[in-house]
C-alpha cells in the first residue's frame, strides 16, 4: 500500500491509499460523510489480495485531502473529484461507497461517469429523514472537541450503546485531528455540515439515469441501519434493472466497522460474479 496525492480541482488535491496491481480491475473507495478512508483499511487490503487494484480515499474536507475554501461540498463538486480518481484506474471499475460515498457515486453515473460495477454500503435514494437527522445531531454536536481520544470514545459510545467500545482506540485516532487549542476534533471541514444535499433533488436526478439499466448494484445492507428503510430499498430496487441486496445481520449504517469479514466476504463475492479479479495478481 502507498499513501499518493491526486490533484483536483482548484488546485486542491485528494488523498487515497492506493493498494494492489495499476492495469488490474479496479476498485474505488468513497468513505461516509464524517468518515475517514480509514474506516475501509481492512477492506482494501482484502480487495487487494483477491487481484483489485484498488483506490481509498478521503472525500474532499475530510481526513488528509484538502478543504473547499468556498465550503463547495456539493454533489457536482464530488463528482468532479471522483473524475479525477477515475482517470488513475483501468477498465473495470467498480465504485464502492457508503453513505455520502455512495451517493456520490450514484450522482456520477447519472451525469456519465458510469461504471461496470456498484456497491452501495447502506444507502439508497430515498433515505429515513429520521436517521439523517439522528445522524447529523451527533455531527454537529461537541463543537467544542475533546480533550483526549477516550473523551471522544465516551460520545460514540453514547450514540452506539449497542456497540462494544473499542479495547484499542488507534483506529478512532486516526478520525480526529488536534486544533491549535489543543483539543481534538473531528477529521473534516465543518462547512460540510451546512451542505444539503436533499436540495439537489437526489431522486429527481436519478430518474430515468441510464446507468440504472445496465450498471450490476449491490445494496449491502445494516440490518440495524436507522438510514436505511424497506421502502428505500424497494424504491432502489425499481430503478436499478440488475439489483442485489446483502443484508449483514447485526451492523447499523457503519457496515464495515461493524461486520468487516461478513462485508468483505458480501462485496467480493458480489464483484467476483460480475466483473472478477485478475487471478495472477491475487494472493
Amino acid at each position: 500500500m502507498k499513501t499518493i496525492r491526486i490533484p483536483v480541482a482548484g488546485g486542491l488535491h485528494i488523498v487515497a491509499d492506493e493498494y494492489g496491481e495499476r492495469g488490474a480491475p479496479a476498485i474505488i473507495l468513497g468513505h461516509g460523510g464524517g468518515q475517514t478512508r480509514h474506516s475501509w483499511d481492512r477492506a482494501g487490503a482484502e480487495m487487494a489480495r483477491a487481484g483489485y487494484h484498488v483506490i481509498n480515499y478521503d472525500l474532499l474536507g475530510h481526513g488528509e485531502s484538502d478543504w473547499e475554501p468556498d465550503g463547495d461540498y456539493s454533489f457536482a463538486r464530488r463528482c468532479a473529484d471522483l473524475n479525477a480518481i477515475s482517470s488513475l484506474v483501468a477498465r473495470p471499475v467498480a465504485f464502492v461507497g457508503a453513505s455520502l460515498g455512495g451517493l456520490s457515486a450514484m450522482v456520477a453515473a447519472a451525469r456519465g461517469l458510469v461504471p461496470d460495477a456498484m456497491v452501495l454500503v447502506d444507502i439508497v435514494a430515498k433515505v429515513s429523514e429520521v436517521g439523517v437527522e439522528r445522524i447529523l445531531g451527533f455531527m454537529s454536536a461537541s463543537p467544542e472537541g475533546f480533550a483526549s481520544v477516550e473523551d471522544a470514545a465516551d460520545a460514540i459510545s453514547a450514540y452506539y450503546p449497542d456497540r462494544p467500545r473499542p479495547k484499542r482506540l488507534d483506529g478512532l485516532a486516526k478520525n480526529l485531528r488536534q486544533t491549535g487549542d489543543g483539543r481534538l476534533r473531528w477529521h473534516w471541514d465543518p462547512q460540510f455540515l451546512t451542505v444539503n444535499h436533499q436540495d439537489e433533488s437526489l431522486a429527481d436526478l436519478l430518474d430515468g439515469a441510464a446507468w440504472m439499466d445496465n450498471v450490476p448494484t449491490m445494496l449491502v445492507r445494516g440490518m440495524k441501519s436507522d438510514i436505511v428503510t424497506d421502502e428505500g430499498v424497494a424504491d432502489l430496487q425499481a430503478r436499478i434493472t440488475h439489483f442485489e441486496v446483502s443484508d449483514i445481520i447485526g451492523a447499523g449504517h457503519m457496515v464495515a466497522g461493524d461486520r468487516n469479514d461478513q462485508f468483505n466476504d458480501a462485496v467480493l463475492g458480489f464483484l467476483g460474479r460480475v466483473m472478477p479479479a485478475n487471478p495472477s495478481l491475487a494472493h
